[in-house]
């Protein structure tokens, strides 16, 4: 699959996961293990991405998107592990728009668009 196509699933898979987590907030449960969702070399992106070329992985893009990637992974391992905790309230606050999660996955978005259309 080409660039883009990978980089325009992996949007909407990411983009699911808010989806997911307000289930495990709600249920107190997840088909899911808060050390799985930490690693961002677990999901379908993460593996494509690190499988990458070299000369793919040397560019500013990669390198951004890796990072954020990364950072959306532990965001969202935290927020399912308070939601498996039972902290429901402090679990909802962390997916609020003005989260770090909300954050973290605008940028990530934001960045694999770019990526995706060149710039």
């Amino acid at each position: 699959m080409d660039l883009q196509s990978e980089i325009k699933k992996a949007i909407g898979a990411h983009g699911m996961w808010k989806g997911r987590l307000k289930t495990a907030i709600h249920t107190g449960k997840s088909e899911a293990t808060v050390a799985v969702v930490c690693q961002d070399n677990q999901c379908e992106f993460g593996k494509w991405l690190y499988a990458l070329d070299p000369k793919v992985k040397a560019e500013k893009h990669w390198q951004c998107v890796k990072g954020l990637h990364a950072d959306f992974h532990k965001e969202a391992g935290s927020v399912l592990g308070l939601a498996l905790a039972g902290k429901k309230a402090e679990a909802e606050s962390a997916l609020t728009d003005n989260s770090k999660f909300n954050a973290i996955t605008m940028k990530l978005t934001m960045e694999m668009m770019a990526w995706a259309s060149g710039k």
